[in-house]
């Protein structure tokens, strides 16, 4: 992968765009984030669909969110080097806001979107695939792509019959732009408490699951 975008575009106003904080000011790239989260999706669900003509889509699925969560766009945005590119507020420069997963993940959906808007769907996709090829090919045989806690979580407890578990929000901190959510797991049998933090609501409940299945393997 090139340690830079290698799209040429026709106007660097998108580019611009899509790699403004809205802390910088308008025009910032939240809407850019948008098109380019289902643009990504897209592209993503049709490698795999292509690559895995006998998988389930419950495998495809699982692969899917794997490719596409917070963690592997901002690892892509290191490797395009973006966060040295990045237009912050002077907030966020100080509390190191290039380096957050967070901002680095809505980058690269901002980015793809702008070369969508710039050339086209076609060359949008012949750009951006490549960026998610490393690891698509370092991914287990579907069969061994792993379920998110919150599932196996779930499925481990419908296997024996037990009450599902209960998510609730403790705490909810941080800007619109850079929120941290705190949040409880709750098993009734066996009666089992844990938390989790994380920059989504969903990724902390994925932390309470994954520290709640931890507790009951010690148990």
């Amino acid at each position: 992968m090139s340690g830079r975008i290698s799209h040429r575009f026709s106007d660097p106003g998108l580019l611009r765009q899509a790699l403004t904080h809205r802390s910088a000011g308008a025009p910032h790239y939240e809407r850019l984030e948008f098109l380019g989260d289902a643009l990504v999706n897209l592209f993503v669900a049709e490698a795999l669909f292509l690559r895995w003509p006998q998988v389930d889509e419950g495998a495809l699925t699982r692969a899917r969110a794997e490719l596409v969560r917070e963690s592997s766009l901002a690892a892509i945005a290191r490797e395009l080097d973006l966060g040295a590119q990045l237009t912050l507020g002077p907030g966020e420069m100080k509390s190191g806001g290039h380096r957050r997963d967070s901002i680095l993940a809505d980058a690269v959906e901002a980015v793809v979107a702008a070369i969508y808007l710039d050339a086209g769907f076609e060359t949008c996709r012949e750009t951006v695939l490549p960026w998610f090829e490393p690891a698509m090919a370092a991914m287990p045989p579907p069969h061994k792509v792993g379920k998110d806690a919150k599932t196996r979580l779930q499925e481990w407890l419908q296997g024996r019959q037990k009450p599902l578990p209960v998510y609730a929000l403790l705490a909810e901190s941080g800007e619109e732009h850079a929120k941290h959510f705190h949040v409880s797991c709750t098993l009734a049998d066996p009666p089992l408490r844990t938390e989790g933090e994380g920059s989504s609501r969903r990724g902390a409940e994925q932390a309470a699951a994954d520290a709640a299945l931890a507790g009951l393997k010690a148990g």
